[in-house]
């Protein structure tokens, strides 16, 4: 029997998923979160084998989902982490991902992919939306292009409307390792202004 707990803001999206996986023999929702740092609590007291991360939540969308992930991750006796959003920029994938997230699959997911993917992540495989292993396969095809994890959390603060100083402190470097990262970010996205660097990076998928 694989053991789910299921993380999202949303009690309707908890009762659907709920629904969906009662259908399946070898699935059982054993809790459910609606905060990050409850769905972090849930894993330590139930050590279920799989969470179903949202990576938003709360009314204004705040993060927390690749946080938690990190923190579930780094528990003792470690549940797989499917995450579970309507969030595909290139930031919100890496960070998933970094943090240890073992998929990466679209709210709007065939219920069918959905639960496959839960069984993948229970296995210990990895379990990424066709779209989204399409999008980090283009990244290690042209890396030159590709901003790097650091450069997005950049760009991320900029487009918050961010200064250099406040970049900095947020991300405990220097104003010239800031600038620096910002150069690159220029280089790579052909532009020469944080304007430009946030409208071309929202473009192309980079920036929500």
């Amino acid at each position: 029997m694989i053991r789910l707990v299921i993380a999202d803001d949303h009690p309707i999206v908890r009762a659907g998923l709920r629904a969906l996986f009662d259908l399946e023999s070898d699935l059982e929702v054993i809790a459910e979160a609606a905060t990050a740092q409850e769905a972090i609590r849930i894993a330590e007291r139930d050590l279920p084998d799989v969470v179903l991360m949202d990576l938003q939540f709360g009314p204004h969308g705040s993060a927390g989902g690749a946080e938690a992930t990190r923190a579930i991750r780094a528990l003792p006796e470690a549940p797989y982490v499917l995450v579970l959003t309507n969030y595909d920029s290139d930031a919100d994938i890496l960070g998933a991902v970094e943090a240890g997230a073992s998929g990466y699959l679209l709210k709007d997911a065939p219920p069918h992919e959905l639960v496959a993917a839960v069984r993948a992540a229970a296995a210990g495989e990895s379990a990424l939306a066709p779209m989204i292993a399409g999008r980090l396969l283009d990244r290690m095809r042209v890396p030159q292009a590709s901003l790097s994890a650091r450069e997005i959390e950049v760009l991320q603060l900029v487009a918050r409307g961010n200064t250099n100083g406040e970049i900095a402190a947020a991300l405990f470097l220097s104003e010239t390792t800031v600038k620096s990262h910002l150069g690159h970010v220029f280089t790579k996205l052909g532009v020469t202004t944080r304007t430009a660097a946030v409208a071309e990076a929202r473009e192309r998928g980079i920036l929500r």
